[in-house]
């Protein structure tokens, strides 16, 4: 019975994500002033982000009409606590608006608090991730694994700048310091979804970023962790959906991260 409703709630998910990764594209290089409102600094929203979240509502809630939901641009719909879907759904909206080519869809669902079935798609290159707690992680149905890289001048790792955070700015600088000065080689691509995609994919050795909602991280933390890998807060501990503050790699560099991070972040958050 629970592999049935993870099986449903996966293809439910994919065809939300669809959907809503053909609005993203119709909407690309279009959008106007008048299309755009800025939540806070550095955060927007804009009229692609609402009607690729409505589309993806309209789906979920035609399959799951008691589901509650945690979506970025929508209030939480209250009902039944044991599920919960997370949307995302435009990861990397700066990004869309200045046509940078690194932006997606990221669908979760819940159930009973633990991840059960995640969901990225990236539109623009035609790349669908998915898994099912138990049953593997695949990128366009090819099964998926994380890196096998584990020397520091190895890696390529991935971050994303606390800008919902700037209060801790300082400590996070310093933890760009301690790890820049051990691997050199880090990306930000300004979508977390898309960075923890590619960590599944062995694309990327390892990730971190603080501040995050739990829609930006829930479809990526069980892609990493049904393609082999690792992901905690920054202590190592599973609290990272409710503080927002995720490292994730394969397991030796997620070890390494978080021997790097915990010690700085300490009595900082």
């Amino acid at each position: 019975m629970k592999r049935d409703s993870s099986a449903r709630a996966l293809a439910v998910a994919v065809e939300g994500a669809r959907a809503a990764g053909k609005i993203l594209l119709q909407g690309l290089g279009k959008l106007i002033s008048s299309d755009l409102t800025e939540k806070g600094q550095g955060d927007w929203v804009t009229r692609i982000d609402r009607a690729s979240e409505e589309k993806i509502l309209q789906i979920i809630r035609r399959a799951f009409p008691r589901h509650p939901v945690k979506a970025e641009e929508s209030a939480p719909r209250a009902a039944r606590r044991s599920t919960q879907w997370l949307i995302d759904p435009l990861d990397g909206t700066i990004n869309y608006i200045h046509q940078f080519p690194a932006f997606c869809v990221s669908i979760a669902w819940m159930r009973e608090g633990a991840l059960e079935v995640g969901v990225v798609f990236d539109p623009l290159r035609k790349e669908l991730f998915t898994a099912c707690r138990g049953e593997g992680a695949r990128l366009n149905g090819r099964r998926i694994h994380v890196s096998r890289h584990h020397a520091w001048e190895e890696v390529l790792l991935a971050t994303g700048f606390p800008f919902r955070a700037r209060g801790h700015l300082n400590p996070y600088l310093e933890s760009f310091r301690r790890i820049f000065l051990k691997t050199g080689s880090i990306r930000r691509a300004g979508s977390a979804a898309i960075d923890l995609a590619w960590t599944a994919c062995g694309r990327v050795d390892g990730f971190w970023e603080m501040s995050l909602s739990p829609w930006d991280m829930g479809a990526g933390a069980l892609l990493i962790e049904e393609a082999g890998g690792k992901v905690s807060d920054f202590f190592g501990k599973q609290g990272y959906l409710e503080n927002g503050h995720i490292a994730a790699g394969n397991p030796l560099i997620h070890a390494r991260l978080v021997e790097i991070l915990g010690p700085v972040f300490r009595g900082k958050l």
